[in-house]
């Protein structure tokens, strides 16, 4: 990837994989309907089966625990409610808790009213205050219902890794619930719900190398689930109506297996992202990037620079052929304040830029964007009139 356009930008959109669009390709050619009994119909069943199974193995679930959805948005809008079924009976959710660095579509609140939000605060890395989280749910009112947790397990922007396994471990202490929101950690980190102590979680095809418009809620069994988001023809065992969009399910499919895989190389991964960061210092020594001090996403740096908007670096880089982000890309395209960095206490004025690689990035890719990076920070020190680290 050392000519043409070099892309930066993963944590966004992860670039369609080859096998992810062979699968879709052929999954084109099937007429059927999957929940059509004809031999037509079972075959696209078998390619929904199939892709069931991978994404399965790539949480460490039972296929009978995925529920396929139109992406991580409406998963969260799904498992994010007050009303949930356990068999015939009702359990009722009065309270959920985010930290203050989610998703925006975790920190809407899917479908708790506006009141039944509470929002946590974090650290200066931007990791939950466990603290805080004990506090709120020793002061929640039980006998109103449960409480439940959104908590990512890494952050879209810096990347830091959120302490996931103790916050459950609280939120169990008190008879909770806990989502977790692994749509940055799906390739990177291992997934476990056993591990993370957590009853459901969100992933979402394009991240991973797969086609946009797909995703998952991924749960710890079978018995307890939220009130379905989409009713209809009874797809999904009921939980997700409306047929399959076998195309995409097939292609997230496919990219889960590569996912599962993707593991392995992640270390070299995180050496490029440590050459990154040394020659940002290197060239810059005034550059702040975020984070930094807590465990992260190999593949993530999120770095702000003083005296240069982000979105004005940004706008540079897309010049010099290089596709960075100027924050997360969630709003359409709008550039705007980041509530992760004001949440770490982090100067919002300039915002920050998003690095973030993959698996096909080498060491002339790193090189290439230094050398970008050095001409865009040499502009800015001659403005300033300050001299260029050499």
């Amino acid at each position: 990837m050392a000519t043409g356009r070099l892309y930066f930008d993963y944590n966004a959109t992860a670039p369609l994989l080859a096998e992810a669009q062979a699968a879709m390709v052929d999954a084109m050619a099937l007429p059927g309907n999957p929940s059509s009994v004809h031999a037509e119909g079972r075959k696209s069943r078998a390619v929904i089966t199939s892709a069931r199974e991978a994404v399965a193995r790539l949480c460490s679930v039972p296929a009978a625990q995925i529920v396929f959805c139109s992406g991580a948005t409406e998963a969260a809008n799904h498992v994010l409610t007050p009303d949930f079924r356990m068999g015939r009976s009702h359990v009722r959710v009065s309270r959920l808790f985010v930290s203050a660095v989610e998703h925006p579509a975790m920190l809407e609140g899917g479908r708790f009213a506006p009141d039944q939000v509470t929002v946590l605060p974090v650290d200066g890395n931007g990791r939950l205050d466990l603290a805080a989280l004990s506090e709120a749910l020793a002061a929640h009112d039980q006998a109103s219902g449960q409480a439940m947790l959104g908590l990512q397990l890494a952050n879209n922007e810096t990347g830091v890794i959120q302490p996931v396994r103790e916050a459950a471990d609280i939120v169990k202490a008190h008879h909770g619930l806990v989502v977790v929101d692994a749509v940055q950690g799906a390739g990177r980190l291992p997934l476990s719900l056993e591990a993370l102590g957590a009853d459901f979680m969100i992933l979402s095809g394009h991240k991973i190398g797969g086609p946009k418009g797909i995703g998952a809620l991924i749960s710890a069994g079978e018995i307890l689930m939220p009130a379905p988001l989409l009713r209809g023809g009874g797809q999904e065992k009921g939980h997700r109506g409306g047929t399959e969009n076998l195309v995409c399910i097939a292609g997230f499919g496919a990219a889960a297996e590569v996912a599962s895989e993707a593991l392995a190389d992640i270390e070299r991964v995180a050496e490029l992202r440590d050459r990154l960061e040394a020659g940002l210092n290197e060239l810059a020594p005034d550059v702040i990037i975020h984070g930094s001090t807590a465990d992260r996403l190999a593949n993530t740096c999120f770095f702000s620079l003083p005296d240069l908007k982000a979105e004005t670096a940004q706008i540079a880089f897309d010049m010099e052929g290089i596709a960075v982000s100027a924050g997360a890309a969630c709003s359409s395209g709008k550039i705007g304040t980041s509530h992760v960095l004001a949440a770490m206490g982090a100067d919002t004025e300039l915002g920050a830029i998003r690095i973030s690689l993959g698996r096909e990035h080498g060491q002339k890719d790193v090189e290439r964007f230094l050398e970008a990076f050095n001409a865009i920070n040499t502009r800015r020190m001659a403005r300033k009139g300050a001299p260029v680290a050499a």
